[in-house]
C-alpha cells in the first residue's frame, strides 16, 4: 500500500490519543474495558479490511462519483450531505478538545474565542487545497514529527513510574462483559480509512493489499489501543485515573528529560499533539468540504464573476465551530462525544451494504461495456 494510506490510517489513531477517546476508554475501566478494547480491536480492523477493499477495486474514484454511476439522487444527495455533517462534527470534536486543553495548560489568560478563531483560520483554508496538496503537507508535517511521537511513547514504556502490577491489575477485569461504548470508541480509532471517500481519487492505481498489509494495520491499532488505555493507568494507578480530565496530559507530565532543554515533557507533549490535531482535523474538513462541494456546487455560485459559494462554507465552518468552542462544556464534550462514536460505529458499519451494493452495480456496468 501506498505510504499515504497509512498516514490517513495513523494519524486519526495518534490524534485521538489526546480527545474524549482515553477518557471513555478509562471511564469504563470497571465495566468490560479491557475486553471491549479486543473486540472493538477486531471490528477496526474488520472496517480498514472493507472499506480499503472496496476502494481499491476502484482506483482513482470517489464515493461521490461511485454513487451517481450507481444510485439515484434521492438515496446519494442526502447520504452524502449526512457524511459530510459527520466528519465536520469530527473535526471540530478535535479543535474543542485542543482548544480546551490551550487554555487549560498553556493559554489560559486568552479569551477561549480567540484561541479557536486563531485555530479554525490556521486549518480552514488548507481544507480548500486539492486532495493531493493535503496529502503531501501531511507526509512533511507528520514526518517531522512523528519521531518525536516515537520518542515520547519509548519513554513512557522505559519509564521508571512505570508500575506494570497497576497494568495487570487492569487486565484481571478482561473476564467482564465488553462495554458498547469502549467498543465504539476503539472503532472510531480506526475510522480514518473512511476518508477513503475522497481521497482515494489520490490512489489511482491498485493497491497490493493483503493478509502483510492487514497484520501490520492490526498490529498498530493494538499498539495504540493498549497504550492509550494502559499506559495511563501503570503511571497513576486503577483507582486514581478516575479523577484525571486528561490521562495522557497527566501522563506526559510525570515524565522528564533530565538532560535536555526543555524538562518537563508535557509542553513537548502538547506542542506535538497540537500539530496531530492540525492535520486531523485537517483531513476530517478536506473530506467534509469536499462533500459539501458536490452537492451543492459552490462554484456555480457568483454574483458579478465573484465566487461567494465558498465564502459560504468557510463561514458556516467558522460561526458554528466558534460557537460550539464558547457553548460546550468539558462535560458535555465528553458526553457528547460519546453519542458520536457510537453513531459512527452504526453507520460506518451499515454502510458495508451500500459498498457492497455499488461494487455489485460497478461490476454489472463493467460487464456490459465489455459486451458492448
Amino acid at each position: 500500500m501506498s505510504r499515504y494510506y497509512y498516514y490517513l490510517i495513523l494519524i486519526n489513531m495518534i490524534a485521538n490519543i489526546i480527545s474524549a477517546v482515553p477518557t471513555i476508554l478509562l471511564h469504563y475501566r470497571q465495566e468490560g474495558a479491557v475486553s471491549a478494547l479486543l473486540v472493538g480491536m477486531v471490528l477496526g480492523t474488520i472496517i480498514v479490511y472493507v472499506y480499503t477493499k472496496f476502494f481499491n477495486a476502484f482506483p482513482g474514484m470517489t464515493l461521490p462519483e461511485l454513487l451517481v454511476k450507481t444510485t439515484s439522487k434521492w438515496f446519494y444527495y442526502p447520504m452524502l450531505f449526512f457524511m459530510a455533517i459527520m466528519w465536520y462534527i469530527a473535526g471540530v470534536s478535535t479543535l474543542i478538545t485542543y482548544t480546551f486543553l490551550l487554555i487549560r495548560y498553556l493559554t489560559p489568560d486568552i479569551p477561549i474565542m480567540l484561541v479557536g478563531l486563531t485555530l479554525i483560520i490556521s486549518i480552514i483554508f488548507g481544507c480548500f487545497m486539492k486532495t493531493d496538496r493535503v496529502l503531501y503537507t501531511i507526509e512533511i508535517i507528520f514526518l517531522i514529527n512523528f519521531p518525536i511521537i516515537v520518542f515520547i511513547i519509548i519513554k513512557a514504556y522505559t519509564n521508571e513510574s512505570l508500575n506494570w502490577d497497576f497494568i495487570m491489575e487492569a487486565m484481571l477485569h478482561v473476564v467482564e462483559m465488553p462495554n458498547l461504548n469502549v467498543i465504539a470508541a476503539c472503532i472510531f480509532l480506526s475510522l480514518g480509512v473512511v476518508n477513503l471517500v475522497i481521497f482515494n481519487r489520490f490512489f489511482t492505481n491498485k493497491q497490493n493489499f493483503g493478509l502483510k498489509q492487514i497484520i501490520v494495520i492490526a498490529f498498530i491499532a493494538g499498539t495504540t489501543i493498549f497504550t492509550t488505555y494502559f499506559i495511563p493507568i501503570g503511571f497513576h494507578g486503577y483507582t486514581a485515573i478516575e479523577e484525571l480530565v486528561y490521562p495522557w496530559v497527566a501522563t506526559s507530565d510525570s515524565m522528564r528529560m533530565r538532560y535536555f532543554l526543555i524538562e518537563r515533557l508535557v509542553y513537548v507533549f502538547l506542542l506535538l499533539y497540537l500539530v496531530m490535531a492540525f492535520l486531523s482535523i485537517l483531513i476530517h474538513w478536506h473530506v467534509a468540504v469536499e462533500l459539501f462541494k458536490f452537492i451543492f456546487k459552490f462554484e456555480r455560485m457568483k454574483y458579478k464573476g465573484i465566487h461567494y459559494g465558498y465564502l459560504i462554507i468557510v463561514l458556516f465552518f467558522t460561526v458554528a465551530s466558534l460557537f460550539l468552542i464558547v457553548t460546550l462544556t468539558e462535560y458535555q464534550l465528553f458526553q457528547y462525544s460519546k453519542i458520536f462514536f457510537n453513531l459512527t460505529a452504526v453507520i460506518f458499519f451499515a454502510m458495508f451494504f451500500v459498498l457492497f451494493y455499488v461494487s455489485r452495480r460497478m461490476k454489472g456496468a463493467d460487464n456490459k461495456d465489455s459486451e458492448n
